[in-house]
Order: C-alpha cells, then structure tokens, then sequence
C-alpha cells in the first residue's frame, strides 16, 4: 500500500475535529456518541481510530488546536516592546471572535471549561494551556511596569491573571450573547490602555490648546 502522506493524515484530523465541533456545538459534549461522531465526519470507525482513541482525546486536541492560535498571538504580541497593553489584548479578542465566527470557538471553550471539571486528564491539558498564556502575559506586564505604563507596586502574577481574564470573559459573551458582544470591545481596550506615543500626542495636543489662549492675549 502506498505510505499516507503527513498532509493527508492533517487534513483527515482536520476532518474529524471539523465534523466534532458541529456535533459538540449542536448535542454538547455528553449527548454526542461515537456513533454521531462517525457520520458526522462520513469515516468508518476503522479510520476515525487512525486518528483518535476516543471522545476525550478529540476533545483534547479541539481544545488545543482553538488555543494554540491565541497563544501563539500573545505570545507575538507581548514580545513587541513597541505595542501597548491594549493592543495585545485588543489583538488576543479579534482573534478569538474570528475563530468564533469561524468554527464556533466560544460555545466549544465554555463546553471545555465544563467537561474539565470532571476529566482529570482534560483539566492537566487545559491548565497546561493556561499556564502557557499565564507566562507571556505576565512577561508583557513586567515590561511595562519597567516603562512606567503599569504600577510596579502590584504583583506582576496577579496583574497578570487579571489581564487574563478578559480573553475568557469575552469567550463566555460571545457564546451567550452572540457576535453582538464583541461591538467595540477592541477599541475600548486600545483606548483604555493606550500606546505611550499616543499618550504623548494627545499631551502636547492639550498643551497647545491651553497656551493658545495665553498667546493670543499677547
């Protein structure tokens, strides 16, 4: 038989998570069935053990592949000196209301959050995953607290999982309040944390204005 290419065997997961996702996001994960699982995704049980060993072990990989992306934004992000807090979290939500829109990220998340509570080994990944946000976040925060942007008389873990949680908060919005709930949400943290030069731009956009009364009056 001929060998199966690396880039068949990641369109074929591919196909399974895809077809997973639907019948989570429809049954929830409890209701849906192995049997669900194989029509959905039109394999045989055969070929869908090719690639999973069950329900728990999908579940695992959907919520990894959902997070690696935001991680990996974060992660970019944070490294940047020149981008202000705002905007990495400003960039962290776009992302994750367009995976929502893409492949309902926010309705599998709270799914996720849920079932690991009581699956030891999917709580262990899902820590795993957020531990991993924890770190890049919390290196972006002391990087600003050593600009000045942030008290540096705060801890820069708790500054660092007080940041963290709007990412979820906005996750359980848009599941249940729709895309609706990401109106604005970008700009508001962009305004609320600010770049330092657009800090300075509106400084001196203040101070021009102050003294141009006293000018005139010369």
């Amino acid at each position: 038989m001929p060998k199966v290419s690396e880039q068949y065997r990641d369109a074929r997961r591919e196909q399974i998570m895809d077809a997973a996702r639907r019948c989570f996001l429809r049954n929830g994960f409890r209701e849906t069935s192995m049997t669900d699982l194989f029509a959905e995704s039109g394999l045989s049980s055969g070929a869908f053990y090719r690639y999973f060993a069950g329900k728990d072990e999908l579940i695992i990989a959907i919520a990894q592949d959902n997070f690696r992306d935001v991680v990996a934004m974060i992660r970019t992000v944070a490294q940047d000196a020149a981008r202000s807090l705002g905007d990495a979290l400003a960039s962290a939500i776009d992302l994750v209301t367009a995976k929502h829109a893409d492949n309902g990220l926010g309705g599998i998340a709270v799914q996720v959050w849920a079932e690991a509570l009581r699956n030891p080994r999917l709580a262990a990944e899902f820590t795993t995953l957020l531990e991993e946000l924890h770190a890049e976040v919390a290196g972006m925060v002391r990087r600003h607290q050593a600009a000045g942007s942030l008290p540096s008389d705060v801890s820069d873990q708790a500054l660092s999982r007080l940041l963290l949680g709007t990412v979820p908060g906005h996750i359980v919005q848009l599941s249940l309040l729709g895309p609706g709930a990401a109106a604005g949400v970008s700009d508001a943290l962009r305004a609320l944390w600010p770049s330092p030069s657009a800090e300075t731009e509106d400084d001196t956009d203040t101070d021009t204005e102050a003294d141009a009364p006293i000018k005139r009056g010369r």
